[in-house]
């Protein structure tokens, strides 16, 4: 982990900043060497593997970056991170040493634009979460020679406990020079959609994304009459595409200043394309739930028909898709309650014969049984289904011409494993 700071006391731990990275550098170097320990190996080895592909090539700051989010990010069979098995493990370690340890577990990653250089420190602007962190580097100020005002950084910062005001360098970053604005803008957007939860780290993001959502949900169902579709995928492909073209005109027209030379995508260039297992299925369901978002689900008209008649629970194609439906994490409780909700005088016929339960109810056991089923879905905050971009990345989208992304120049951080 790349780590340095200023000296300076803070807080309630005596140690200086300087001192304070120094041991940071000390813990995540035998931290790297527990992670890489036999015991480990069945779960690291898999994920260094698959990164490295058929031709089993990978680079050394792939491999540390795919190291350090093991550390800190993967959870074990029992839910522990490795962090969390580290410190369990070390009765020497003080208490200053096991809070630090265990705030990494909440690292930053992000795509950080690099505002100004402030002694040994960078200030970087995530332009996923739209904040600023204040960062160093455990080689001092050399390890940010080459970077410069403008550029960007691809990294993955975590917190210098007990200060809430310094953040380190963790496992490898990548640096792109200021030229490279247009590609970075259009990866951290990607990042942003598919990884809302680094969005709403930003505590105004998560307003932000269920007053855009409620928005956006209104306007989906102003459009197709309802907040649920069930249609063959080449139809519902054909469909969202013209919902996400209608709903591009209405922006042009409502704000035509922001737009102006921008190239809109015509039919040729759909904005929806469904996944491929989607796209083997008879039918789609969609569903725009004011609570989930938007989701999509594979085989949901078979679903359907199987709460309107009860009797299809004898045939075990059905049987499969409902036991899909309760097992898969992928799938959270919403299409089951709607089903459910949509057929009160079959939903307790098709749960008797699909769980050989013949006193179960849904209005008495059916909570308890998704709660079962899905307990990961019950543990974590409703978030929005919407990701809201800050003002920068917006600027930065908006801006400069299509160009090939410049190579990156990579730095390892020191102590990063």
């Amino acid at each position: 982990m790349a780590i340095t700071a200023q000296e300076a006391d803070h807080g309630t731990d005596d140690r200086s900043l300087g001192e304070l990275t120094e041991r940071c550098a000390e813990l995540k170097g035998e931290l790297v060497a527990f992670a890489q320990s036999a015991r480990f190996d069945r779960w690291l080895t898999p994920l260094l593997l698959e990164a490295a592909g058929p031709e089993r090539r990978l680079d050394e700051t792939d491999a540390i970056r795919i190291t350090d989010h093991f550390i800190l990010r993967y959870r074990l069979p029992d839910g522990a991170t490795v962090v969390d098995r580290f410190v369990a493990g070390r009765r020497d370690l003080s208490e200053a040493d096991r809070e630090m340890l265990l705030g990494w577990r909440d690292p930053v990653e992000g795509i950080f634009e690099i505002c100004r250089k402030d002694g040994d420190a960078v200030v970087l602007l995530n332009l996923v979460d739209d904040l600023e962190y204040r960062t160093y580097s455990n080689v001092g100020r050399a390890a940010f020679r080459g970077v410069s005002k403008g550029g960007f950084l691809l990294a993955c910062l975590v917190p210098l406990v007990p200060t809430d005001e310094a953040w380190l360098v963790s496992g490898a970053m990548s640096y792109y020079p200021k030229s490279s604005s247009s590609e970075i803008a259009r990866a951290a957007v990607q990042l942003a959609a598919g990884q809302p939860e680094l969005v709403f780290r930003n505590t105004e993001k998560i307003e932000q994304g269920w007053r855009q959502m409620r928005e956006d949900r209104a306007a989906f169902v102003e459009f197709f009459g309802s907040d649920e579709l069930v249609l063959p995928p080449a139809e519902a492909e054909e469909r969202l595409n013209a919902y996400y073209r209608h709903r591009q005109e209405s922006a042009v027209a409502e704000h035509p200043d922001r737009t102006r030379g921008r190239r809109l995508p015509g039919l040729d260039f759909p904005a929806f394309e469904l996944l491929r297992d989607l796209a083997d299925s008879d039918t789609i369901g969609v569903i725009y739930d004011d609570v989930d978002g938007m989701n999509f689900y594979a085989d949901y008209g078979m679903l359907r028909d199987l709460f309107a008649d009860p009797a299809l629970t004898g045939r075990r194609q059905h049987q499969d898709l409902l036991r899909t439906y309760l097992r898969e994490e992928s799938i959270a409780p919403l299409p089951i309650r709607r089903l459910a909700t949509a057929h009160p005088e079959t939903t307790d016929a098709v749960f008797r014969k699909l769980l050989r339960k013949p006193g179960f109810t849904w209005a008495e056991h059916g909570e308890a049984l998704l709660r079962r089923r899905k307990p990961w879905y019950y543990e974590q905050e409703p978030r929005p289904g919407v990701s809201v971009i800050g003002e920068r990345l917006s600027e930065l989208v908006a801006g400069g011409r299509r160009r090939k992304l410049t190579r990156a120049r990579r730095v390892s951080a020191a102590s990063s494993g």
